[in-house]
């Protein structure tokens, strides 16, 4: 499904020499290349300040932590994106509530979180599923009118943009990963929080760093330690002028195969604009199993994502919801084969292999 030993045979140079200025540097975590990375981040994404951390999943928590209005306990999320905000939400100390996702986006509504809600949610959490930069500014004015807050998940879709902004732009803060497979990966785990709100960053910087005001000095409960180490802040800051092409071509590998699927029992999701920078080739199909035997007879590899919504993870133990959309996409959806160093003769044998199910 992903080779990521091509993207670093690819950029082995750029690496060694981002990875030589650390040693040289002799900074480990909180130096220039952590700072660099922090700027220039903020300025690809159009926002004030941007917080490096360690993982997406403790981007997340921190983010939750700063957001939620005093007197507020609950966070609403959609079920659909792999039980990451759940996992901060609850580490965080928060209940969380689930809305179901329209089935064209797989992304909340104004609709659907209309739907759900209730006097004790404080953070709704966006998810950009897929790399698909939902319309969002409705959905940030549905919330400020009633005092909630609002964090985008941008873990799978940094560099999709809208006439109005970028992901990660339009929320009270938000939140990105880069794990190795996210369409900007780091050689291990990172993260970060971004905000244009001076205070929230303030707040996100000592809980990172074990609540601090200054060394051994803690001002506020629920610290962490999670730092974005130089390595990563190097490996990232070297990355980020090709994210663009990159997402250009991960676009490209979608609608080669939305075009040979075109007709056939498998729809694949197009990925069409800038808005969408296609971290994953998502399809669907009510005759799943059949569909993934038969692309693993031509050698195409599938997986899914997600399987199981959160509101059914036994370890959650969620209350009873009626998500409809969710729960039926999925029962039906799969990923193809979708990173960019993917040959065009690779990207040739996953279409044939769609063109035979018809």
């Amino acid at each position: 499904m992903n080779d990521l030993s091509r993207g670093i045979r690819r950029d082995r140079e750029l690496l060694t020499l981002a990875m030589t200025q650390v040693l040289d540097s002799g900074w480990v975590v909180l130096g220039p290349q952590h700072d660099s990375f922090q700027k220039a981040l903020a300025e690809y994404l159009g926002v004030s300040h941007v917080i490096g951390v360690a993982s997406g999943t403790d981007a997340l928590e921190l983010a939750i932590k700063v957001a939620m209005p005093e007197g507020r306990t609950t966070v609403l999320s959609a079920a659909n994106a792999g039980g990451y905000a759940t996992t901060a939400a609850r580490r965080a100390g928060f209940r969380v509530r689930y809305a179901d996702v329209d089935f064209e986006s797989l992304c909340l509504t104004e609709a659907t979180i209309s739907a759900a809600l209730t006097a004790d949610i404080g953070v709704v959490v966006i998810t950009h599923l897929y790399g698909n930069l939902t319309d969002i500014g409705g959905l940030v004015a549905l919330c400020h009118e009633r005092g909630i807050r609002v964090v985008e998940d941008c873990a799978q879709a940094i560099g999709a943009r809208r006439p109005e902004g970028a992901a990660g732009s339009f929320g009270d803060l938000s939140t990105t990963s880069f794990y190795p497979t996210k369409n900007l990966g780091a050689l291990g785990d990172g993260g970060a929080v971004a905000t244009n709100n001076a205070a929230f960053a303030a707040k996100v910087t000592q809980l990172r760093q074990y609540g601090w005001v200054s060394k051994y000095r803690v001002a506020i409960a629920g610290g962490a330690n999670s730092r974005l180490d130089e390595i990563q802040a190097a490996v990232l800051l070297a990355r980020l002028p090709q994210l663009d092409a990159l997402n250009d071509r991960r676009r490209w590998i979608i609608a080669q195969y939305v075009a040979a699927a075109a007709g056939g029992p498998l729809r694949v999701l197009p990925a069409v604009g800038e808005h969408h920078v296609a971290h994953l080739a998502v399809a669907l199909t009510a005759r799943r199993d059949e569909v993934r035997g038969v692309l693993a007879e031509h050698g195409v590899s599938t997986d899914i994502h997600f399987p199981v919504p959160d509101h059914e993870q036994p370890g959650f133990n969620a209350e009873p919801h009626s998500l409809p959309n969710t729960e039926e996409f999925a029962g039906q959806s799969l990923s193809l084969p979708c990173f960019p160093e993917l040959t065009d003769e690779e990207i040739l044998t996953v279409c044939k292999a769609i063109r035979a199910l018809a």
